[in-house]
């Protein structure tokens, strides 16, 4: 019985050996990246087209997503051009991508759409929505971000 207790003993004190020596061992400068960090800010939105005027009570007709950092990618068509579109206009000036073209010959008739962009860009909240008059308008405007 005194050489099972023994072992027993030495046992414990050899996992708390190998215990401490874990603990002494690890450092957060020794650390593994836990993956959760990144070098680029998130740049993820939700953009989507609605039937409508207004996007919380219309019908959604299609949605993508778009993410653009570390590099474009997502569920639109054309990730890498909407993400340069992104980058020259500030979300302040988004507008400037949905303005219908002049050349564009389309009726004057009230079918509105609205279009949603949803998410974050480099770090900080983004909501932004846009009704055109008609789906030729939002056909032809000047961007690809909502061109999907």
């Amino acid at each position: 019985m005194r050489s099972v207790t023994r072992n027993l003993g030495l046992s414990s004190a050899a996992m708390g050996l190998v215990a401490l020596t874990a603990l002494v061992g690890s450092s957060p400068a020794g650390a593994a990246p836990s993956g959760t960090e990144s070098l680029y800010a998130p740049s993820a939105l939700v953009l989507s087209v609605t039937q409508g005027d207004d996007s919380a009570g219309g019908t959604v007709l299609r949605a993508v997503t778009l993410t653009c950092a570390p590099r474009p990618s997502g569920t639109h068509p054309a990730a890498a051009a909407a993400c340069a579109e992104l980058r020259a206009n500030a979300p302040e000036r988004l507008d400037a991508l949905a303005v219908p073209l002049p050349e564009a010959t389309c009726t004057r008739e009230w079918d509105p759409m609205t279009v949603r962009a949803d998410g974050v860009w480099q770090g900080r909240h983004l909501s932004y929505t846009y009704t055109y008059s008609n789906q030729c308008g939002m056909r032809n405007s000047t961007g690809t971000l909502f061109g999907f």
